[in-house]
């Protein structure tokens, strides 16, 4: 019987994803580092694995047709999980992979993140494996957490613009490529908002929302990594955090898709829209 495997189960664009396949009568495998926190949802069984053992990659895998993978929670070794991850469903005989990638997936993307993404893709077009990519931009549910306490964002983004894209908007989209996989075989789809906004729109918009004083402070590329510095992250970590405002500097975030209303059918969702929801 076909059925779907839905990782990242338990996170929140997983989450999403899989209660859109469980109300559209899909039959699921939902893969959690923790089982037991996966929800229950109707024709869905839960199954714990790691993407970086493959063994239990294997086993999660087995039989299954089309696969949701959800890029790894960020460290050092994501790369090397998400490619033992594709591995897995290579030997598994995955007949479709449905990747969560990022906007401007390059070897040379400022973002660095953005530079794995790119990595795991070839990698995927390497295995052989049929595939559509779902290269999301920023995460419009997390703009909010972007300021400080103080109201303020701080970043090196001068005033170049994002075009952030809504979580729910991304789940519709990745459910409609997963429920008709073959339509979408060989597709890159650009995810984003139906607007690009600087960091001074965005702070505009979140103190007319919440009627709380938000402002942008385009910090120097020193001063981004001296306020990072506090956190005590790693390096890798501190130098995504401050590239992501770097990419957005550089334009490399600003494109406007119509891949949501292409693959959705509906509008993509506004900043305005989304704060308005939560």
């Amino acid at each position: 019987m076909a059925f779907i495997v839905t990782t990242g189960a338990t996170g929140r664009l997983g989450g999403r994803i899989a209660a859109r396949l469980a109300a559209a009568g899909a039959e699921q495998r939902l893969v959690s580092r923790d089982a037991g926190r996966v929800p229950s949802l109707r024709r869905a069984t839960a199954v714990s694995a790691e993407y970086g053992n493959p063994e239990a990659m294997r086993r999660a895998l087995d039989q299954a047709t089309t696969v949701l993978f959800v890029s790894a929670s960020e460290s050092a070794d994501r790369l090397d999980r998400h490619r033992t991850f594709v591995d897995a469903a290579r030997d598994a005989g995955v007949t479709h992979l449905v990747y969560i990638s990022f906007y401007g997936a390059s070897p040379s993307a400022t973002f660095t993140l953005a530079r794995d993404h790119w990595a795991t893709e070839q990698h995927i077009r390497d295995s052989g494996l049929p595939f559509t990519f779902l290269r999301d931009n920023l995460y419009a549910d997390f703009l909010p957490s972007m300021a400080g306490d103080d109201g303020v964002i701080r970043g090196p983004a001068g005033q170049g613009r994002v075009a952030a894209v809504a979580q729910d908007d991304i789940a519709d989209a990745a459910a409609a490529v997963l429920l008709d996989p073959g339509v979408h075989e060989g597709a890159t789809y650009d995810l984003t908002g139906p607007r690009a906004m600087t960091l001074d729109e965005v702070a505009a918009t979140l103190s007319r929302a919440t009627g709380r004083t938000v402002t942008y402070y385009p910090e120097t590329v020193a001063e981004a990594y001296e306020s990072r510095g506090v956190y005590g992250a790693p390096d890798w970590q501190v130098e995504a955090w401050v590239s992501t405002y770097l990419a957005i500097a550089a334009g490399e975030l600003e494109g406007v898709s119509d891949a949501i209303p292409a693959l959705t059918g509906h509008p993509a969702t506004t900043f305005e829209e989304l704060l308005a929801k939560i």
